[in-house]
């Protein structure tokens, strides 16, 4: 139906659009083989009436024109509905070329660079190379995760998902009841942000850590999407991107290079082992566990417990 629907538009629109004159009723009727097969005048006008306006919602500027004879026609001018000619600076070229590199890596990549060229063919500067301005940059957003476009869609049209969820310091995953709110990359991970109906309150998701398919729920949102959804200063915050407090470590030498990355202070132990300040705040001892028996937390007292209490549980799934 909505394929069949969506045709006798198209014909519409373009016997509207391709006509010199305006054409009457009786006209677009005999022209349209949807409209032939109308059962009867009452059924032909309802549903040519019913076109028209969504024609005209669509953005195509009908015009209602009366013969000498009285009898009304109707023709979309060319002039009515043709976008201004595309204009863009050498800046805002090299803004879309970098945009369109941005997702190579994903589905939406065939979109991008077919957009990149309408754009070429409608009026970018032909002596502007959009990616020449800014040729040291090489813009990626790595989207591998099979749950990156089911969540994505979800996102746009609003519908809840399920999913199977693996945490940091989990050993099976765990289903969840999403409301998605928005996707983040953040230092090359995407994450999602959302309601989870389980738990009765917001949670972000690491995409790399959902395992299986990401399923479509029916209904509507329960909760009311913010304004702002705050991925990323989240994410920030959990990585200690935030930090407040000091931890100190043994990290075996030749290991761990992110968290040397973060250390105030490194000290060779021998052995081995080194000792590492470490600036943080909330949810150092997720990333800790990570690193499993490459890391030994000294203190704070507090920290070394909840590293501990993670890697029991760890062990016992």
């Amino acid at each position: 139906m909505a394929i069949a629907k969506a045709e006798r538009l198209m014909n519409l629109a373009l016997c509207l659009l391709g006509t010199g004159r305006p054409l009457s009723k009786r006209e677009l009727r005999g022209s349209i083989e949807a409209y032939l097969e109308a059962n009867s005048d009452d059924s032909f006008n309802r549903m040519f009436e019913r076109d028209k306006d969504d024609l005209r919602e669509l953005g195509l500027v009908i015009a209602t024109v009366e013969s000498l004879d009285g009898e009304i026609g109707y023709l979309a001018r060319r002039d009515s509905n043709q976008l201004p000619p595309v204009t863009l600076d050498a800046e805002e070229a090299a803004a879309l070329g970098l945009a369109a590199k941005v997702w190579q890596q994903a589905r939406l990549a065939g979109a991008a660079s077919g957009a990149l060229q309408k754009l070429r063919a409608a009026g970018l500067p032909e002596d502007v190379d959009p990616y020449e301005a800014h040729s040291a940059l090489e813009p990626r957003i790595p989207a591998h995760e099979a749950s990156f476009e089911p969540l994505m869609l979800a996102c746009r049209d609003r519908r809840p998902v399920v999913f199977d969820y693996r945490k940091a310091t989990a050993a099976r995953p765990e289903q969840r009841h999403v409301e998605p709110w928005a996707l983040e990359c953040w230092r090359g991970h995407w994450y999602l942000a959302g309601w989870d109906r389980d738990r009765g309150a917001e949670r972000v998701f690491r995409l790399s850590r959902i395992t299986g398919k990401v399923r479509s729920r029916a209904g509507r949102f329960t909760a009311d999407v913010p304004d702002v959804v705050t991925v990323r200063e989240t994410v920030a915050s959990w990585a200690g991107e935030t930090a407040d407090r000091t931890a100190l470590i043994r990290l075996r030498t030749g290991s761990g290079y992110p968290l040397r990355a973060k250390a105030s202070a490194v000290r060779d132990l021998g052995d081995g082992w080194d000792e590492l300040e470490i600036p943080y705040g909330h949810g150092l001892d997720a990333w800790l566990v990570e690193f499993g028996p490459d890391v030994v937390v000294l203190e704070p007292a507090d920290l070394r417990a909840e590293v501990v209490d993670r890697l029991r549980a760890v062990a016992k799934g």
